[in-house]
């Protein structure tokens, strides 16, 4: 490739199977799949690369570099971007890399690094965006990628997308690994694919086979993950799957239509919006469908389940709604919102929420949902974004050496998980077997019973 400079022509080490990426015109550039395939780092120096290009040829801009979450500049792609332009001495010459900068040492092109979560406004505002490279893409939001996208509207301007999967129906994968995409270029990338792969880097991965046997078709060969340390749910998933729980599920037209709700915040607009759909039939929950979205408003999620209801022939329909659907959204509270939604046409039952706020109530959620999960049964096909959701809800452990549990991890997978646990407190509730509170002394008694055996 030219650099435009005097020295004439270099030589840029990519993998081969990322060479036609760079090439030709694109509007999107990407990459997926597991550790090891050289993607991060050969992304970072192609974007080192065509920045210098961009100055050289006189033209001025902003390179953004983006991650879904960015608390500070080590949670970015920093590091690698300036790894990526010291191992190159005629990169280095050519940039300015500050302890927090990085820009072309004519100052035409300078390098952004934000965290889309918190800075989107941040990405509308920027002028003349150059590239925006979006690592570690997988959690990015739907919301996120319809902000983000037409941000990058000036004429040979590219997004560049780098992830490794995770699930099937994440927002990323649904839009560049399944989306009809023009003008893109995308390829997988696995350990194997990187002629550069190091010696060491390859023992890491044959013990980890050995070892994490579980995580391995996830870390290392770009698979869906399928396993989640302290998952609540996987056994009983799996049992409801052996059990012939999960299939076709029909809606019984005596019954009533229950469905369960985790309310979007009004202050994060890419918070998720959840509704399970179920009847509870005799004492079964039968789960008839599921919905996820975020960023959109409250007469998007009313027009779903408008639509999904009178597709049913379904005429009233209960809202079951967390401790929060009482309390203010900006100027009204989603416990009014959904009052005012029913017509002639669909009826809204919206009582009082379901009891589980609190202290405790996240695991309240999760023993309720264990102690009744033997009762669910599935539609297959209209819940598997949700039950994903749960295979992957799981619980947080402290980092330092005690290893402790501290409750649910509040990560993409808790949103589904929650309404989930409401249906359940509340088929509890209704049944009259809602498990008991746990009693945070019981351990206590019991150890102290057994030292007085011993004793």
């Amino acid at each position: 490739m030219a650099d435009g400079s005097a020295a004439g022509a270099v030589n840029i080490q990519l993998p081969p199977k990322l060479i036609p990426v760079f090439l030709g015109e694109a509007d999107i550039r990407g990459a997926y799949g597991g550790r090891g395939s050289a993607k991060t780092r050969s992304f970072a120096k192609m974007l080192a690369v065509r920045g210098l290009m961009f100055a050289q040829a006189g033209i001025a801009g902003v390179i953004v570099c983006g991650r879904e979450f960015q608390n500070s500049l080590a949670d970015s792609s920093f590091a690698e971007v300036k790894a990526a332009i010291m191992e190159e001495p005629w990169l280095a010459a050519n940039y300015d890399v500050g302890d927090k900068y990085i820009r072309t040492r004519d100052r035409r092109v300078s390098f952004l690094f934000i965290g889309l979560r918190r800075s989107l406004n941040s990405v509308k505002s920027t002028a003349r965006i150059l590239i925006l490279w979006v690592d570690e893409a997988e959690p990015v939001t739907e919301y996120a990628w319809q902000i983000v996208e037409p941000t990058i509207r000036d004429d040979g301007s590219e997004l560049w997308v780098t992830w490794n999967p995770e699930r099937e129906t994440s927002a990323t994968n649904k839009r560049f690994r399944e989306g009809t995409l023009e003008r893109a270029r995308i390829v997988e990338m696995n350990w194997r694919d990187n002629p550069f792969f190091p010696a060491r880097l390859n023992r890491v991965r044959q013990r980890f086979r050995r070892d994490n046997p579980e995580d391995y078709d996830w870390i290392w060969e770009g698979a869906y993950r399928t396993h989640y340390a302290g998952a609540y749910y996987s056994r009983h998933l799996l049992k409801a799957a052996h059990e012939g729980r999960i299939g076709a599920v029909d809606l019984e037209p005596l019954m009533s239509v229950r469905t369960y709700h985790d309310l979007a915040s009004s202050s994060d607009r890419a918070d998720n919006y959840v509704i399970w759909v179920c009847q509870f039939v005799d004492l079964e929950m039968r789960v008839l469908a599921h919905y996820e979205t975020s960023g959109q408003s409250p007469d998007f999620h009313i027009k779903w389940l408008r639509d999904w209801c009178l597709d049913h022939d379904v005429k009233r329909c209960h809202i079951g709604l967390p401790h929060d659907g009482k309390q203010q959204q900006i100027d009204t509270s989603w416990q009014a919102i959904w009052r005012k939604a029913g017509d002639e046409d669909l009826k809204f039952d919206v009582p009082e929420p379901v009891r589980s706020g609190g202290k405790g109530a996240a695991m309240d959620r999760v023993r309720a949902a264990q102690l009744h999960f033997h009762r669910v049964r599935f539609d297959a096909g209209a819940t598997q974004a949700g039950r994903q959701a749960l295979a992957a809800y799981h619980e947080k452990r402290s980092e330092d050496e005690r290893n402790v549990g501290l409750g649910p991890e509040h990560d993409w997978s808790s949103h589904s998980a929650d309404a989930f646990g409401l249906m359940c407190v509340d088929y509890a509730e209704r049944k009259g077997r809602r498990p008991k509170p746990r009693d945070k002394y019981a351990d206590a008694r019991r150890r102290k019973k057994r030292s007085a055996w011993t004793g």
